[in-house]
C-alpha cells in the first residue's frame, strides 16, 4: 500500500453519485483524479475521526485507471469509477478485513463478499474498509484496540454503530456511499446519529455471503448514502429497483410516535412532530395505537442475538483464543451466553413469531409505518447509560428499541435525516411491508424532497445524554 499522502481536511459533503457519474461521463474529471481525491480525504477522515480501518490506494487506483480506459472506449459500466466504502465486517479480496477485532488483525480474504463483487462488476471502486464495532456487536463503534470512531458533527459523541465508520465517513465528506450491515439497527442508527441515509432491505433481499455473521436469522446487508438517491443508485445495481409509477401519491402512513417504554426526547419529538405535520399535507397520516405491539420484542431480540452470536463464535474459535484476542465487551457477552439454554431461545423465537404476526396485522391497515429512528440524539463517547424523560437504561437499549423490531420481523426500513436548526440531527424511519424494497425507496425519495423543502424549525437546545429532558 502507498504511503499516506497529505491533504487538507474535508469541509463539505461529497457530491452525489449521479453527479459524480455525470462528471466522469462528460470527462470533466477522470476516475483516477476522483479516486485520488477520495483517498486523500479518507486519510484525513481516518486521522480526524477514525472512520477507516484500512485505505487501499493500490487496488483503488488500479481500478480507477481501468475505469478511465473504459470511458475512453465508450465501454463504461453503470457504476463506472464510483468510489465507495466497505464495512470492515464485509470481506474484500486481498484487502485486510479485521471484523473490528484484534483476533483478525492481518486477515486477508481470498474473495469479495457477494455484495462487493456485484458493485465491483458494475464498475464501482472500493477505496477501503470503514470501521465497525467488534464483530458488529455494539452500537457505538468504539474500540480499545483500534480507537473510537468519532461523530464528525460533534467529536465528543459517538457516530452510532455498528456501521459507524461508513456513516461518519459520509458525514465527514470523504465518501458518498458505503456498504454496511444491520442486525438490530446497525445501518439506521449511525445514519441517524450522523445525519445521513441508512437503508436495511427485507431480510434476504441482499446476500450476506462473505459477511461475518452476528445473528444469522437477523442479519441484513444494508446501504448508507448522503441522500436517498445515492442509496437508490446502489440498490438498483444490487437488483433492488425503484418502481417508475406514481403509486406513492396515495400512500397511507401509520404514525408511531414512540415505542414503550422509551419516550422520544423533547428535541426528537419536536422534529418528528414537525415532519408529520408536513407529510400530512401530502399523505393520509393515521395515528396508530401500538401500546401493546412492541411488548417483549426487544428482550426476544437480545436473546436471539446472544444465542446465535455465541454459536457463531464458539464454532470458529476456542475459549483460549477468545479470551486472548477478543475485547472485554464481547468476552463478557460470550460468558453470559454459556448460561443460555435451548428453552430460552425457543421462547424468544415464539415471541418473535407472535410479534411478526401482530405487526403484519397492524400494517395491513396502512402502506408504511413512520416513526423516529432513535428516541435521542448521539450520546457522548463514554456514556454507558441514558435518561430520557422518566426512562433510564443502557445506551444500547435506547438506540436499538426503535430499530430492532424490524429486524425481528424482517421488514425493510430506511432512516432519513430531518432538517435541524443546529445541534445534532433527528431522523425519520420509514418501514414497509416485506418485499416492498423498491417502493420504500421511492416514497423515501419523495419524503426527503418534501421535508427538505421546509426550513428547519428552531429546536430546543440539545441536552447532554444522560440528562433529564
Amino acid at each position: 500500500m502507498s504511503n499516506i499522502r497529505p491533504s487538507s481536511a474535508a469541509t463539505s459533503r461529497a457530491p452525489g453519485l449521479r453527479q459524480t457519474l455525470d462528471a466522469l461521463a462528460t470527462r470533466r474529471t477522470t476516475a483516477v483524479a476522483l479516486t485520488e481525491q477520495v483517498l486523500e480525504s479518507a486519510e484525513d477522515c481516518k486521522r480526524c475521526v477514525n472512520a477507516f480501518s484500512v485505505i487501499d490506494w493500490d487496488r483503488a487506483l488500479k481500478a480507477a485507471a481501468d475505469s478511465d480506459l473504459r470511458y475512453a472506449k465508450g465501454e463504461q459500466r453503470p457504476l463506472e469509477g464510483l468510489p465507495f466504502g466497505v464495512k470492515d465486517l464485509i470481506d474484500t479480496k486481498d484487502v485486510e478485513t479485521r471484523y473490528g477485532s484484534a483476533a483478525y488483525l492481518g486477515h486477508i480474504p481470498t474473495a469479495d463478499a457477494d455484495v462487493v463483487r456485484q458493485l465491483v462488476e458494475q464498475g464501482a471502486i472500493p477505496i477501503g474498509k470503514t470501521t465497525t464495532h467488534e464483530f458488529a456487536w455494539g452500537v457505538t463503534t468504539a474500540s480499545t484496540v483500534y480507537g473510537d470512531t468519532l461523530n464528525p458533527l460533534d467529536r465528543t459523541r459517538i457516530p452510532g454503530g455498528s456501521s459507524g465508520g461508513a456513516a461518519a465517513a459520509i458525514a465527514y465528506g470523504s465518501i458518498t456511499a458505503g456498504l454496511g450491515t444491520d442486525t438490530g439497527g446497525s445501518v439506521r442508527i449511525p445514519a441517524a446519529m450522523c445525519g445521513v441515509v441508512g437503508f436495511k432491505p427485507s431480510f434476504g433481499a441482499l446476500s450476506t455471503r462473505g459477511v461475518f455473521p452476528l445473528a444469522p436469522t437477523l442479519d441484513h446487508t444494508g446501504l448508507l448514502g448522503e441522500s436517498v438517491d445515492d442509496v437508490v443508485l446502489l440498490s438498483a445495481a444490487l437488483q433492488l429497483k425503484v418502481p417508475e409509477d406514481d403509486a406513492w401519491v396515495s400512500a397511507r402512513l401509520g404514525v408511531v410516535r414512540e415505542i414503550a417504554p422509551i419516550p422520544p426526547s423533547p428535541s426528537i419529538a419536536s422534529a418528528f412532530g414537525d415532519a408529520i405535520e408536513c407529510l400530512d399535507e401530502v399523505f393520509a397520516c393515521v395515528e396508530l395505537d401500538t401500546s401493546d405491539l412492541f411488548a417483549d420484542v426487544y428482550g426476544a431480540f437480545a436473546s436471539i442475538v446472544l444465542t446465535e452470536g455465541a454459536i457463531e463464535h464458539f464454532r470458529r474459535n476456542d475459549w483460549d483464543r477468545i479470551v486472548t484476542h477478543y475485547g472485554l465487551e464481547t468476552i463478557e457477552r460470550l460468558q453470559r451466553a454459556k448460561a443460555v439454554n435451548l428453552r430460552d431461545y425457543a421462547r424468544a423465537q415464539e415471541t418473535r413469531r407472535g410479534f411478526a404476526a401482530n405487526l403484519h396485522r397492524v400494517m395491513s391497515t396502512v402502506d408504511y409505518l413512520v416513526l423516529p429512528t432513535c428516541p435521542c440524539t448521539a450520546p457522548l463517547i463514554d456514556a454507558h447509560s441514558a435518561t430520557i424523560g422518566e426512562w433510564s437504561g443502557t445506551v444500547r437499549e435506547a438506540l436499538m428499541t426503535y430499530t430492532a423490531p424490524f429486524n425481528v420481523a424482517g421488514l425493510p426500513a430506511i432512516s432519513i435525516p430531518l432538517a435541524w436548526g443546529g445541534g445534532l440531527p433527528a431522523s425519520l424511519q420509514i418501514v414497509a411491508k416485506p418485499g416492498q424494497d423498491g417502493a420504500l425507496l421511492q416514497i423515501a425519495q419523495q419524503m426527503e424532497l418534501i421535508l427538505r423543502a421546509r426550513p428547519p424549525a428552531n429546536r430546543p437546545a440539545q441536552m447532554q445524554p444522560g440528562a433529564q429532558e
